[in-house]
């Protein structure tokens, strides 16, 4: 799931910005090569969304079809490629599934994963609430090192009697020139629609949440979602809700539209300067 992945776009926007506005004075470079280094961090980050994202999606189905097998239902059937083994332990009262995607790799949703996703679950009957715990272990995200721990919380039901995954985020992510950036955060997908319908082309999420990204030279990117983000499993993008972003040099809004399943988006300043977004 592609669906965090416009800020390499906007890189390039920002890019293009800061070269509009280059002079010979001393300050002026000083600034343009600051702004050159931010979105330079704005690609790296969207690469955390994407392996974040990636992560909680291969969890939440391995742990949907597992339990669906337990329970003898088979009409929701796993997302995962042949290539990724999955091993169960079941003992009492404990459950851990081992996702393994070998040391030579196996694609998915476009890309190499190497290694193993370790998680266990629990379960509170009396909240209707289910609590998954994963590590990772020699995980690579095509060539990059993957490492933390996270945990998603399942209600049932939510206040709107709706499913509902918590995503609490501890990753960090290095690169193969030596580049690493820790994500720390929280992000809830509430499940909208296709509910129960065991069509996997039905389904809607809506995501909330705020994050942030620090890199080793201190820099912290925060984001926080302003209005829910729809996602609907058979487009690329997300079809509406806004992003708002504050980085080292600047700020502002992303807005993913009105609901259309298109790859253009908008960011606005905070200085009000509207800027045409085609995402990639």
């Amino acid at each position: 799931m592609k669906k965090e992945n416009v800020m390499t776009k906007f890189m390039l926007v920002l890019m293009i910005l800061g070269l509009t506005f280059t002079s010979c004075s001393n300050e002026e470079s000083e600034t343009n090569t600051s702004v050159t280094q931010d979105t330079s961090e704005v690609a790296l980050s969207s690469e955390v969304d994407d392996v974040a994202a990636i992560i909680g999606d291969i969890v939440i189905d391995s742990y949907e079809f597992q339990e669906s097998n337990s329970a003898g239902r088979y009409a929701e059937q796993s997302a995962l490629p042949d290539c990724v083994m999955i091993t169960v332990v079941l003992e009492q009262g404990f459950r851990e599934i081992t996702v393994d995607f070998g040391s030579e790799g196996c694609m998915v949703q476009g890309h190499v994963l190497k290694g193993q996703i370790v998680f266990t679950y629990t379960r509170d009957p009396e909240a209707q609430e289910v609590l998954i715990s994963y590590t990772l272990f020699d995980f690579y995200y095509d060539a990059k090192n993957v490492i933390g721990s996270k945990t998603l919380l399942k209600q049932l039901t939510n206040e709107n009697g709706n499913p509902q995954f918590t995503h609490t985020l501890d990753l960090m992510v290095i690169w193969p020139n030596g580049a690493q950036a820790s994500r720390e955060g929280l992000k809830i997908r509430e499940w909208v629609e296709g509910i129960g319908s065991g069509v996997f082309s039905d389904n809607v999420f809506e995501i909330t949440g705020s994050w942030s990204t620090t890199f080793v030279n201190g820099n912290t990117h925060n984001y926080e979602v302003i209005i829910p983000l729809r996602r609907e499993v058979i487009c690329y993008y997300f079809v509406s809700g806004s992003i708002a972003v504050e980085r080292t040099n600047f700020g502002g809004t992303f807005d993913y539209g009105n609901g259309d399943c298109d790859n253009q988006a908008t960011f606005t300043f905070n200085n009000g300067n509207v800027v045409d977004i085609t995402l990639n």
